[in-house]
Formats: C-alpha cells, structure tokens, sequence
C-alpha cells in the first residue's frame, strides 16, 4: 500500500522549459502499455456527454490519457480519472502557451506513450498555430496510424479533427456574415496536412450548432471546399452537449440527452443524386447560391442518446437506423431546408428533362402535375421513407385521405424522374 501511495499523484502543476507549457498530472507515475481501440470521439461544446467520455475512456483500455490545449487548466483530469468510473493508469493535461513546447522532448514522451489524445476547448488557430508542421504533428498522427489510439475533443477541439477545417485564423465568422460573401476574409477555411484520422476524409466539422445557429457558415465552409478544391465535402457537426463517436469500423453513434433535450448531430453530404451538385454562384463579394431545385444537400439529423443507439454508417454515408432525412439549399444568402427521402447514393438519379409543374402546395386534396411528356407514375412517401400512395399513367394524386405534415412527391417521366416537397394541410 505504501508503494502505491507513492506511485500515485494528484494534479498539480509543473512550471518546465520557460513557461511554454504547463503539465498536470493525476494518476500512476509508471507509464503503461496497453492495446488501444482506436476510434474518434466528436463532441460540440459546453459540458460533455458523461456517456460520450466513458466511450472515449474506454477505448483506451486503461491506458494513459493525454489532455493537450492552449488554455485553461486541470479541469479534465478528475473528471477523467476518477469521475466516471473507468479504470485508466493516468491523466495528464499539458498546456501550451507558445509553439515553443511542440519542440519539447517532454511532450514528445508524453504524447508518445498515451493510449488517449483529447483537445479541449478554445481557440483552434492556437491548436493549429502551435502544432502544424511540428513534431506534435508528426507524433499525433503516427500514435493514430501505428498505435490505434483513440482521439477526440470538443469545441475548438473537435474543430480541427476533419481532413479540412475551419482555422479561425482571423476570428470566428457568423452564418450571416459566411452566406452573404463566402469569401469573407474570416472563411479560414484549411486543408494544409494536419491531422489524419480515419473516416474524416473530404470532412469539415463544426460545433456548438444549436447556440448560436452555425448551419449556415457550416455550409459555406462546404460551398468553398468544393468551389476551391474540386472535393466532395462532408460536414459533421454537434449540438452542444453532443458527441458523435465513431469507432474502426466507421460506425458513427451519437451520444447526448434526448428524448429529455433536443441534442442532435448532422452528417451533411453533397447531393449524390445530382449529376453535378457544385454551388450555382460561390465567389467573392456576391451571396451564396447552392440550391439545385432546393435540393443541394443531404443532411442526417440523429438524436444523441445516452445508449448512443443512434447511428450513421460513414463507409457509405446511407445505412442508418434513423429515418430524419432532410435536403437543405442555399438561395441568396438564406438557409432553407425540407424534409426528404433518404438518398441513392449508389445510383446516379437521372432528372427529367420535362419541363414540369405542379400545385397546388400546400395542398388539401389533389397535387395535379403539368408536364411536356408523359407522366409514368406519381409516389407519395411520408418522412420515414414510406411509400403512401402511388398513381400509374396519371398527371394527378389524392392526398384527401393523408394526415396534415410534409410528404415527398417522386414525379417519374420518360426521361428520368423529379422529387417534390409537398405540404399537406386539413
């Protein structure tokens, strides 16, 4: 007992190399070795998903954990070692208060030997100020790729943890200011060699989504990935109090409060369904327009559950077990968004070339569709993907019978076929 009393420390701190960074430690002071898990841990802001964390705790099967950040404290150590009941050898978090620790052998041993990496809140220029092009760099990705260690962070933190990122090198940027010129100076958006992390391809992340709204800004992030890099983007984003956990098989869970709160997180992909899903007019001084018949993007909106049951499949971006589909589309700097069917991906949709119209909408009764070619076959679905109603050789559909809410009218033709928002009232 007397041995473990001294191996043990509790978190204080450790002024090293100038004040460049601070180190707190809790914990045993004998390094150990175990076999990690891997995975990625996403969270949005404010205070943790306690379920999120014993996720992440326990991927790294007892090993030590890392806290890395450029401001703040210990705040994480308790809470990490002894607050959620998951056995780890030890907490120790480093704070950096210059680019001149990256260069330190201290850190280097430290990051070297965790089985956990976390980054916590803040200003993430700071994180890519200080790391970037440095052998934290280096060691980060070498301790994901050839030690399957786990990874994660929150606000600032989860920031930077996509193939591209949003630097804030010149501050933050509202959805406002990002829709009406994407070429804002503060749309820092990045994608020097950072941090590699698997299934974080062509992905861009955003957080604290619900406080304020950042969709916006989120989609002008993804409107210059793909007008500047000829990418494909993908965006995930959390709500605050909200993680996305996603494990080596690609599973991503969502972790948070609901049904008792309103804590989601969003997986938004480019229209796959589109032969070209490009943004209409993406360019300096002039407002975002990436709309494509309101149809641009396609958005996952999963609950975060403390079972984390809830889930998308970032192999292929479809298999989920959540139904709440949705397109959203930019006109002249505003947001707009309808629920949808869940998309094709692994076919091309060709759209009709008929020129086509159709009303009333909303609707009490019938849709009548106006079309310069015959009209094959008219489905209604509801917001589960369900097919309600189907009209063969018809140019109309009775909706009388259907409760009141959104409905998706799948308007097929000769020459491809055309998908309708539809709002049916009483």
């Amino acid at each position: 007992m007397k041995l473990c009393a001294l191996l043990l420390f509790v978190a204080a701190p450790l002024f090293l190399k100038g004040q460049s960074y601070t180190s707190y430690f809790t914990g045993n002071q004998s390094n150990i070795t175990t076999i990690p898990s891997g995975g990625t841990c996403l969270m949005g802001g404010a205070s943790e998903s306690d379920e999120a964390m014993i996720w992440f705790l326990e991927q790294a099967n007892g090993g030590d954990v890392l806290v890395l950040r450029a401001s703040g404290a210990d705040g994480y150590n308790d809470y990490f070692y002894s607050e959620l009941g998951v056995n780890v050898n030890s907490v120790e978090t480093i704070v950096f208060s210059s680019a001149a620790a990256s260069f330190d052998t201290f850190v280097h041993d430290k990051i070297a030997g965790a089985e956990a990496i976390w980054f916590a809140g803040g200003d993430q220029w700071n994180y890519v100020n200080y790391w970037r092009n440095s052998p934290v760099q280096d060691l980060i990705n070498s301790a994901i790729s050839d030690r399957n260690i786990v990874i994660g962070g929150t606000s600032a933190g989860m920031a930077i943890l996509g193939e591209y990122y949003f630097s804030a090198q010149n501050g933050t940027i509202s959805s406002t200011a990002a829709l009406n010129n994407p070429y804002n100076a503060n749309v820092t958006v990045d994608n020097t060699p950072f941090l590699n992390i698997p299934f974080m391809e062509n992905v861009v992340t955003d957080t604290h989504y619900d406080s304020p709204d950042r969709r916006g800004r989120h989609v002008a992030f993804m409107a210059r990935i793909a007008t500047d890099y000829g990418a494909n983007p993908k965006g995930i984003a959390s709500e605050e109090y909200t993680a996305v956990c996603v494990d080596t098989n690609g599973i991503g869970r969502v972790f948070g409060g609901y049904p008792q709160y309103e804590d989601y997180a969003y997986f938004i992909q480019t229209n796959c369904e589109l032969q070209d899903s490009s943004p209409e007019t993406c360019e300096a001084g002039s407002n975002l327009v990436w709309s494509h018949n309101n149809a641009a993007l396609n958005v996952l909106k999963v609950p975060g559950t403390t079972t984390g049951e809830y889930y998308l499949d970032l192999n292929n971006w479809e298999t989920s077990n959540v139904d709440a589909w949705q397109k959203w589309y930019v006109i002249n700097a505003n947001l707009g968004t309808v629920n949808s069917l869940a998309p094709n991906c692994s076919v091309n949709i060709v759209e009709t070339k008929s020129n086509l119209w159709y009303g009333p909408n909303p609707t009490a009764d019938n849709v009548s569709i106006t079309s310069d070619e015959s009209v094959l076959r008219i489905e209604c679905y509801n917001l589960f993907g369900q097919l309600v109603i189907a009209e063969k050789g018809k140019k109309e559909i009775s909706m009388q019978h259907l409760e009141s809410g959104n409905y998706i009218l799948r308007v097929i033709t000769q020459t491809g076929e055309k998908r309708i928002p539809v709002v049916k009232i009483n």
